[in-house]
């Protein structure tokens, strides 16, 4: 494949990162996977590492050079922060340097950002989002692109996985105190984890880093069985995550004058599941905001990256 020009998209996340590369008309050439690259974890240097080696090993597969990669853009997991975004690529391209590589031209992204092109195809419309956290972003008829949430979970991320199970866990301790009405969710947190005590959830939460998103699931069960309290949280849940789409069309129309049915697709772990969860945030979502039509996300967050890169390349042009 020699004197060919490609693009490379990359979705990168805490346990995987995966790759495409693509001709300048979008066309896969190559699709590969390696590990985690969430630098926020792992560091920069590490996850520089990975993205390096995955552009390496999808030329090595496409038979053609790093050069001959006209542009790299690469969504990952936090970096959503200007500073961190030029981090990450000004150490890409120094460990390309040391190795003797040619990287052109390197985006790096948050992966929500990707997951939005991705969406709708580099088209117009909202992403809603909620895995460990929340986030929700959109795109207008001009090219604009809003934001509500992603705070992290210590100031936000209302409707996400964490929120979700810290307040499960809070039902579960007041049940046990006393202090609240009895839930199914403490039956199904000791069967599940073995957290059947104060001691045991304390243990647990405080010196044993458990993973409090890990409730969540627990959560939907038992309001999908008619516990009450969990059903509440829920109800809690999907308010929060309806008012990030809410803020975005309220963004949208303000700099909008065009009156149209939004596409609203939602992406992440926690409401891309047949649940009574997502049933109630549809539900939701569609009596109270009729400019909303909820659809599928049209491709993958990494076909995203490389519509983005081929974006790029042709406003550089």
């Amino acid at each position: 494949m020699a004197n060919k020009e490609f693009v490379i998209g990359i979705d990168g996340g805490g346990t995987k990162t995966a790759a495409i590369l693509a001709d300048l008309q979008g066309n896969v050439i190559v699709e590969e996977t390696a590990g985690a690259s969430n630098f926020q974890v792992m560091g920069v240097e590490k996850a520089a590492d990975v993205l390096l080696n995955l552009i390496r090993k999808c030329c090595k597969e496409a038979d053609c050079s790093v050069a001959d990669v006209q542009c790299v853009v690469a969504g990952l997991t936090g970096a959503g922060r200007d500073s961190d975004k030029k981090q990450i690529s000004d150490r890409l391209f120094e460990l390309a340097k040391e190795n003797r590589i040619t990287l052109n031209k390197v985006v790096i992204e948050s992966d929500a950002r990707i997951a939005l092109e991705g969406a709708f195809r580099g088209g117009a419309g909202i992403i809603l989002i909620a895995g460990t956290g929340s986030i929700a972003f959109a795109k207008d008829l001009s090219g604009a692109i809003y934001r509500t949430g992603g705070w992290g979970r210590i100031l936000g991320d209302e409707g996400g996985g964490y929120a979700i199970g810290r307040d499960g866990l809070n039902a579960v301790t007041r049940h046990l105190d006393g202090r609240g009405k009895e839930t199914l969710l403490t039956k199904l947190i000791a069967k599940e984890f073995g957290l059947s005590s104060q001691e045991k959830i304390i243990t647990a939460v405080y010196r044993e880093q458990f993973d409090i998103a890990s409730v969540a699931p627990l959560v939907i069960e038992a309001a999908q069985k008619e516990d009450a309290e969990c059903a509440r949280l829920l109800n809690k849940a999907t308010f929060e995550l309806s008012e990030h789409v809410r803020a975005l069309i309220k963004k949208i129309e303000k700099s909008s004058r065009v009156v149209r049915k939004i596409p609203l697709a939602f992406i992440g772990s926690v409401i891309t599941s047949d649940t009574v969860f997502t049933k109630i945030l549809a539900n939701k979502i569609t009596f109270s905001l009729p400019q909303i039509s909820i659809v599928k996300a049209q491709t993958s967050p990494v076909h995203g990256a490389v519509l983005m890169a081929i974006q790029t390349l042709k406003e550089t042009v």
